[in-house]
């Protein structure tokens, strides 16, 4: 018997494509959920705590952008939209409101095993870094435990503050957050301040990286937030 990779929630309103999709990753090894509207969907999250979601956007009841967004309120599940549009606006939409991966219909089978592969092998490796002390960028050293920054093998001194901001980023590679995000999960839930104390913090760290490591790593995304990027 083959071993089970993992649980994947399947919302697609087609039966014959719902049918493909669920052939193809049973065959793969995986568990497969399915649900054929939007509300639906919501209910099979919480009951079957799927490891990633295969969410089909034109859906009854429910669209599949509005079910993301309600995921997203609570859940970080891995998410890869399908859709059989091919407008860019659906695709920026999707990935704006926290899809991981789209996928365009008409879709081959085994593009699409790969696809979901490839989002949950990114997933585990997040998930291994997130649980480290210790996180390394191209002259760039924290350590979570020594509450400590490096740059370029020198030691920086950092208000707590700023380091846990640049520890979230750090944590969080290529993903972008906007400031009310960032006010939430760096100065948490019950924080009431303004939002741009956020852009404070952000700037005095692109000026210390900038100084020490010639890298910004923070880039702004306009009208979105921010994201660290290693590349920059």
């Amino acid at each position: 018997m083959q071993e089970k990779m993992g649980t994947i929630l399947v919302v697609e309103d087609e039966e014959p494509v719902r049918g493909l999709i669920r052939l193809y990753l049973e065959k793969e090894g995986f568990r497969v959920v399915t649900a054929v509207d939007g509300e639906e969907a919501l209910h099979k999250v919480t009951g079957s705590c799927p490891d990633l979601i295969l969410l089909d956007i034109m859906l009854p009841k429910m669209d599949g952008l509005a079910v993301c967004r309600e995921i997203r309120k609570q859940n970080s599940v891995p998410i890869i939209m399908l859709t059989a549009r091919g407008e860019e606006f659906d695709r920026v939409l999707g990935l704006e409101m926290g899809a991981d991966d789209y996928i365009t219909k008409p879709f081959s089978p085994r593009e699409m095993v790969a696809r979901v592969k490839a989002v949950l092998r990114r997933v585990n490796l997040t998930e291994e870094r997130k649980n480290t002390q210790v996180i390394a960028w191209p002259g760039l050293v924290i350590d979570n435990s020594a509450k400590q920054v490096e740059m370029n093998g020198q030691v920086v001194p950092m208000p707590p503050k700023e380091f846990d901001l640049l520890w979230f980023f750090a944590r969080h590679p290529g993903q972008v957050f906007t400031r009310e995000q960032l006010l939430r999960q760096v100065w948490e839930y019950d924080y009431l301040g303004d939002p741009r104390t956020v852009d404070t913090h952000v700037k005095r760290l692109r000026e210390k990286l900038s100084a020490h490591t010639g890298r910004r790593y923070i880039k702004t995304v306009w009208g979105r937030g921010y994201k660290f990027e290693v590349g920059s």
